[in-house]
């Protein structure tokens, strides 16, 4: 005489064959992530093949949100020729200017000497050789003083963010002081510090390594 199986034998059996698909699915998203992550911020990652890539900050370090005046994508024929004190004060304010997408920051006076404007070249050109990734990355210009030379700024450089970090030293600190005036640094899309490039130096190696990166991520 045979015995049909159970409803109960039957219903945990079917719960366990979901639960093993539900498990696969996760699988699926999370390996691929925690993976990124793991090479990113915990397996001393190196891209290889060239000489000239940049320096990794270890640890990575965290930005402050400090709301700083902002003039997001304002660079443009029809802007004033100066940024006067007065419309700096007037700008929108923003502690998240970090957050959301990859970020080559430059750092020095708004006046924009050769090295300025040689990092500004570099974090432009780069940004366009990322082709369909560009949109995940954004320039940002941390004004320390003499804000700005917009005539230059808006006919060479059209879409850099410039913010007033004049009066934000507890978020310039954390950037490094030695040579950051040749200096282009790479913050991640979680408002992290983790490399510095020479923009004195064949920019081959900031778009190798960048490319690296956003083909690792799956944030920003």
């Amino acid at each position: 005489m045979s015995v049909e199986p159970s409803h109960a034998g039957t219903a945990r059996a079917l719960r366990a064959r979901n639960l093993r698909t539900v498990l696969a699915l996760a699988g699926l998203f999370f390996v691929p992530l925690i993976g990124s992550f793991w090479l990113y911020y915990g397996a001393s990652w190196r891209p290889s093949g060239h000489t000239n890539h940049g320096e990794l900050i270890e640890p990575v370090r965290p930005l402050p949100r400090t709301a700083l005046p902002v003039l997001l994508e304002k660079v443009a024929p029809d802007s004033p020729d100066e940024l006067t004190p007065e419309a700096l004060a007037a700008a929108a304010a923003r502690a998240d200017l970090f957050v959301g997408r990859w970020s080559l920051v430059y750092i020095g006076n708004g006046a924009c000497d050769a090295a300025c404007r040689r990092a500004l070249y570099v974090m432009r050109q780069t940004r366009v050789a990322l082709n369909n990734d560009m949109t995940r990355v954004q320039r940002i210009f941390l004004v320390t003083a003499g804000c700005c030379d917009q005539s230059l700024l808006r006919r060479e450089y059209p879409g850099l963010l410039l913010a007033d970090a004049s009066a934000a030293p507890a978020l310039l600190e954390r950037f490094p002081a030695s040579e950051r005036t040749t200096s282009v640094f790479v913050v991640d899309p979680l408002g992290n510090l983790m490399m510095r490039y020479d923009a004195r130096r064949n920019p081959r190696g900031l778009l190798d390594d960048l490319k690296k990166l956003l083909q690792l991520s799956h944030i920003g």
